[in-house]
């Protein structure tokens, strides 16, 4: 089953640095790609990202949350919704509770390497 990097994904890179088929690239530029995303014609399917990411913000593309909890400091890169400060993403931070449906982050995946960056339209 295909996996999914999800909007709670902030740049850390952690899992970059596990994954055995250099699958998972930057969205560039950040302000109309912000988070990482998995290639899905290199992806192996191994599931190391998932264990290694700290924001929790990978899962199997049939378990992405449609109700998933936030909590209080977390942050999520929302498109329209983030800014960019000296090359840092900002994320939208949620004050804990609020409960947000992550499944269209799916789309947002396979759209990044449909159009690609620098692509005209935001997603």
């Amino acid at each position: 089953m295909p996996h999914i990097i999800t909007s709670l994904c902030l740049r850390d890179g952690a899992c970059l640095d596990v994954c055995p088929s250099e699958a998972i690239v930057p969205g560039f530029p950040i302000a109309e790609w912000p988070w990482y995303f998995i290639d899905q014609d290199s992806c192996i399917d191994c599931g190391a990202c998932v264990t290694e990411c700290p924001l929790e913000a990978i899962f199997e593309e049939d378990e992405v949350p449609d109700a998933y909890e936030m909590s209080a400091g977390q942050g999520r890169a929302i498109f329209g919704q983030i800014t960019v400060e000296n090359g840092e993403l900002v994320p939208t931070k949620y004050e804990g509770g609020e409960v947000v449906d992550l499944t269209p982050d799916i789309q947002v995946n396979y759209d990044f390497f449909e159009k690609g960056p620098g692509h005209d339209a935001a997603p």
